[in-house]
Protein backbone atom coordinates (compact mmCIF):
# COMPACT_ATOMS: atom_id res chain seq x y z
CA UNK A 1 0.00 0.00 0.00
CA UNK A 2 1.40 3.31 -0.93
CA UNK A 3 -0.17 5.57 1.75
CA UNK A 4 -0.81 3.76 5.10
CA UNK A 5 -2.74 6.18 8.34
CA UNK A 6 -3.31 4.67 11.43
CA UNK A 7 -4.33 6.47 14.75
CA UNK A 8 -3.67 9.79 13.44
CA UNK A 9 -4.08 12.65 16.63
CA UNK A 10 -3.49 16.86 15.94
CA UNK A 11 -4.85 19.38 17.81
CA UNK A 12 -3.84 22.96 18.02
CA UNK A 13 -4.36 25.39 21.00
CA UNK A 14 -4.42 24.75 25.12
CA UNK A 15 -6.96 25.09 27.87
CA UNK A 16 -9.87 26.43 26.84
CA UNK A 17 -8.52 27.23 23.31
CA UNK A 18 -7.60 23.32 22.89
CA UNK A 19 -9.49 21.93 19.56
CA UNK A 20 -9.01 18.25 18.60
CA UNK A 21 -8.82 18.13 14.77
CA UNK A 22 -7.82 14.85 14.08
CA UNK A 23 -9.36 12.16 16.12
CA UNK A 24 -7.95 8.54 15.24
CA UNK A 25 -7.55 8.92 11.51
CA UNK A 26 -6.82 5.10 9.67
CA UNK A 27 -6.50 5.22 5.93
CA UNK A 28 -4.99 2.71 3.13
CA UNK A 29 -4.51 4.29 -0.32
CA UNK A 30 -2.88 2.34 -3.36
CA UNK A 31 -0.33 4.14 -5.46
CA UNK A 32 -1.66 5.80 -8.60
CA UNK A 33 -4.79 6.71 -7.55
CA UNK A 34 -6.78 9.73 -7.69
CA UNK A 35 -8.77 10.12 -4.47
CA UNK A 36 -11.21 13.11 -3.12
CA UNK A 37 -11.44 13.88 0.98
CA UNK A 38 -14.46 15.68 1.64
CA UNK A 39 -16.04 17.03 4.92
CA UNK A 40 -17.55 20.17 6.13
CA UNK A 41 -15.54 22.98 6.76
CA UNK A 42 -13.35 22.18 10.19
CA UNK A 43 -13.62 18.93 9.82
CA UNK A 44 -9.63 18.45 9.55
CA UNK A 45 -9.37 17.80 5.69
CA UNK A 46 -6.03 20.16 5.31
CA UNK A 47 -4.91 19.54 8.17
CA UNK A 48 -4.98 15.84 7.31
CA UNK A 49 -3.30 16.74 3.94
CA UNK A 50 -0.39 19.37 5.66
CA UNK A 51 -0.09 15.88 8.09
CA UNK A 52 0.68 13.72 5.17
CA UNK A 53 2.91 16.69 3.08
CA UNK A 54 5.12 16.49 6.46
CA UNK A 55 4.09 20.67 6.63
CA UNK A 56 2.30 20.07 10.59
CA UNK A 57 3.68 17.73 13.33
CA UNK A 58 1.11 15.49 14.50
CA UNK A 59 0.73 14.58 18.47
CA UNK A 60 0.07 10.32 17.51
CA UNK A 61 -0.14 8.03 15.20
CA UNK A 62 1.78 6.57 11.92
CA UNK A 63 2.09 8.09 8.56
CA UNK A 64 4.09 5.64 6.47
CA UNK A 65 3.89 6.87 2.59
CA UNK A 66 5.99 4.25 0.16
CA UNK A 67 7.39 2.90 3.25
CA UNK A 68 8.13 5.85 4.78
CA UNK A 69 7.38 6.53 7.97
CA UNK A 70 7.00 10.08 9.11
CA UNK A 71 6.14 9.80 12.54
CA UNK A 72 9.37 11.43 14.36
CA UNK A 73 11.44 12.21 11.37
CA UNK A 74 13.32 15.92 11.84
CA UNK A 75 13.12 19.08 10.28
CA UNK A 76 15.82 17.68 7.70
CA UNK A 77 14.31 14.17 7.17
CA UNK A 78 10.51 15.62 6.13
CA UNK A 79 12.80 18.12 3.73
CA UNK A 80 14.31 15.70 2.10
CA UNK A 81 10.95 14.07 1.34
CA UNK A 82 9.23 16.78 0.56
CA UNK A 83 11.51 17.08 -2.08
CA UNK A 84 11.81 14.15 -3.25
CA UNK A 85 8.07 12.97 -3.14
CA UNK A 86 5.43 15.66 -2.97
CA UNK A 87 3.96 18.50 -4.99
CA UNK A 88 1.54 20.42 -3.96
CA UNK A 89 -1.65 22.56 -5.36
CA UNK A 90 -3.50 25.31 -3.29
CA UNK A 91 -6.46 27.06 -4.22
CA UNK A 92 -4.58 30.12 -4.78
CA UNK A 93 -1.23 29.74 -6.77
CA UNK A 94 1.52 31.50 -5.11
CA UNK A 95 3.41 31.95 -7.97
CA UNK A 96 6.18 34.29 -7.79
CA UNK A 97 5.19 37.54 -9.49
CA UNK A 98 8.44 39.08 -11.00
CA UNK A 99 9.09 35.17 -12.40
CA UNK A 100 7.82 34.20 -15.51
CA UNK A 101 5.96 30.89 -16.18
CA UNK A 102 8.61 29.05 -17.15
CA UNK A 103 10.82 30.47 -14.00
CA UNK A 104 8.48 29.77 -11.61
CA UNK A 105 8.29 26.42 -12.94
CA UNK A 106 12.04 25.77 -13.01
CA UNK A 107 12.09 27.32 -9.55
CA UNK A 108 10.89 23.60 -8.36
CA UNK A 109 13.12 21.98 -11.33
CA UNK A 110 15.99 23.18 -9.72
CA UNK A 111 14.75 20.98 -6.28
CA UNK A 112 15.34 17.94 -7.67
CA UNK A 113 17.91 15.49 -10.21
CA UNK A 114 15.79 14.02 -11.98
CA UNK A 115 12.62 16.16 -13.00
CA UNK A 116 10.43 15.92 -15.92
CA UNK A 117 11.36 17.92 -19.15
CA UNK A 118 10.04 21.12 -19.12
CA UNK A 119 9.32 21.55 -22.86
CA UNK A 120 7.07 18.40 -22.77
CA UNK A 121 5.20 19.41 -19.50
CA UNK A 122 4.48 22.79 -20.99
CA UNK A 123 2.82 21.36 -24.13
CA UNK A 124 0.91 18.76 -22.21
CA UNK A 125 -0.65 22.22 -19.81
CA UNK A 126 -1.31 24.04 -22.52
CA UNK A 127 1.34 26.24 -21.52
CA UNK A 128 3.81 26.20 -24.74
CA UNK A 129 2.64 29.98 -25.92
CA UNK A 130 2.53 31.55 -22.08
CA UNK A 131 6.01 30.14 -21.14
CA UNK A 132 7.50 33.90 -21.27
CA UNK A 133 4.71 35.68 -19.77
CA UNK A 134 4.52 36.89 -16.44
CA UNK A 135 1.72 35.76 -13.86
CA UNK A 136 -0.79 39.14 -14.15
CA UNK A 137 -0.76 38.19 -17.82
CA UNK A 138 -2.51 35.15 -17.62
CA UNK A 139 -5.77 34.06 -16.59
CA UNK A 140 -6.86 32.37 -13.63
CA UNK A 141 -7.07 28.78 -14.98
CA UNK A 142 -3.34 29.51 -16.74
CA UNK A 143 -2.17 30.52 -13.39
CA UNK A 144 -2.97 27.28 -11.88
CA UNK A 145 -1.92 25.16 -14.80
CA UNK A 146 1.21 27.00 -13.85
CA UNK A 147 0.97 26.11 -10.37
CA UNK A 148 0.54 22.29 -11.22
CA UNK A 149 3.39 22.58 -13.64
CA UNK A 150 5.30 24.06 -10.69
CA UNK A 151 4.33 20.71 -8.70
CA UNK A 152 5.09 17.89 -11.46
CA UNK A 153 8.14 19.37 -12.72
CA UNK A 154 10.16 17.31 -9.88
CA UNK A 155 8.16 13.98 -11.21
CA UNK A 156 6.66 13.57 -7.24
CA UNK A 157 4.74 10.57 -6.36
CA UNK A 158 2.30 11.75 -4.47
CA UNK A 159 0.22 14.94 -5.21
CA UNK A 160 -1.66 16.85 -2.99
CA UNK A 161 -4.58 19.30 -4.38
CA UNK A 162 -6.27 21.55 -1.40
CA UNK A 163 -9.24 23.18 -3.74
CA UNK A 164 -7.61 23.47 -6.60
CA UNK A 165 -11.04 24.59 -8.39
CA UNK A 166 -12.72 26.37 -5.77
CA UNK A 167 -10.83 29.78 -7.24
CA UNK A 168 -12.16 28.93 -11.00
CA UNK A 169 -15.29 28.90 -13.01
CA UNK A 170 -17.23 26.00 -13.76
CA UNK A 171 -15.34 25.51 -17.37
CA UNK A 172 -12.39 26.22 -16.70
CA UNK A 173 -12.52 23.75 -13.29
CA UNK A 174 -13.06 21.72 -15.79
CA UNK A 175 -10.21 21.83 -18.05
CA UNK A 176 -7.85 21.50 -15.01
CA UNK A 177 -9.40 18.61 -13.99
CA UNK A 178 -9.18 16.64 -17.07
CA UNK A 179 -5.36 18.18 -17.02
CA UNK A 180 -5.27 16.35 -13.40
CA UNK A 181 -6.70 13.12 -14.71
CA UNK A 182 -4.19 13.47 -18.11
CA UNK A 183 -1.06 13.99 -15.54
CA UNK A 184 -2.69 10.51 -13.26
CA UNK A 185 -2.68 8.96 -16.50
CA UNK A 186 0.48 9.83 -18.25
CA UNK A 187 2.54 9.84 -14.94
CA UNK A 188 0.99 7.37 -12.67
CA UNK A 189 1.11 10.28 -9.77
CA UNK A 190 -1.20 9.22 -7.04
CA UNK A 191 -3.56 12.29 -6.27
CA UNK A 192 -5.32 13.87 -2.68
CA UNK A 193 -7.61 16.20 -3.95
CA UNK A 194 -9.49 17.56 -1.18
CA UNK A 195 -12.65 19.39 -2.30
CA UNK A 196 -16.26 20.79 -1.20
CA UNK A 197 -17.34 19.76 -5.52
CA UNK A 198 -19.27 16.46 -5.14
CA UNK A 199 -19.01 16.53 -8.69
CA UNK A 200 -15.06 15.84 -8.80
CA UNK A 201 -16.25 12.31 -6.54
CA UNK A 202 -17.45 11.10 -9.58
CA UNK A 203 -14.05 10.97 -11.76
CA UNK A 204 -12.05 9.17 -9.26
CA UNK A 205 -11.14 5.73 -7.81
CA UNK A 206 -11.35 6.78 -3.72
CA UNK A 207 -13.92 9.05 -2.07
CA UNK A 208 -13.00 9.73 1.69
CA UNK A 209 -15.21 11.68 3.83
CA UNK A 210 -13.75 13.47 7.24
CA UNK A 211 -16.21 13.93 9.80
CA UNK A 212 -15.22 15.33 13.60
CA UNK A 213 -11.77 14.25 12.42
CA UNK A 214 -12.36 11.19 11.92
CA UNK A 215 -13.25 8.93 8.82
CA UNK A 216 -17.17 8.48 8.31
CA UNK A 217 -18.14 6.81 5.26
CA UNK A 218 -15.30 6.26 2.59
CA UNK A 219 -15.65 3.82 -0.75
CA UNK A 220 -14.07 3.09 -3.80
CA UNK A 221 -15.50 4.25 -6.91
CA UNK A 222 -15.77 1.08 -9.44
CA UNK A 223 -16.43 3.36 -12.38
CA UNK A 224 -15.17 6.33 -12.19
CA UNK A 225 -16.46 8.81 -15.47
CA UNK A 226 -14.10 10.91 -17.53
CA UNK A 227 -13.66 14.39 -16.04
CA UNK A 228 -15.10 15.77 -19.41
CA UNK A 229 -18.14 14.43 -18.08
CA UNK A 230 -18.62 16.48 -15.05
CA UNK A 231 -21.61 18.80 -14.82
CA UNK A 232 -22.19 21.48 -11.82
CA UNK A 233 -18.79 22.18 -10.70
Amino acid sequence: MFIEIHGLYKSYGSGESFTQVLNGIDLAIEEGKMCVIQGSSGSGKSTLLNCLGGLEEFEKGSVMIDGNELAGMDQDGLSDFRREYLGFIFQFYNLVPNLTVEENIEVCENLTDEPLDLDDLLLTLGLEEHRHKFPTQLSGGQQQRCAIARALIKNPKLLLCDEPTGALDSKTSKEILILLEEVNRKYNTTMLIVTHNNAICKMVDQVIHIKDGTVGDSYENENPVPASTLEDL
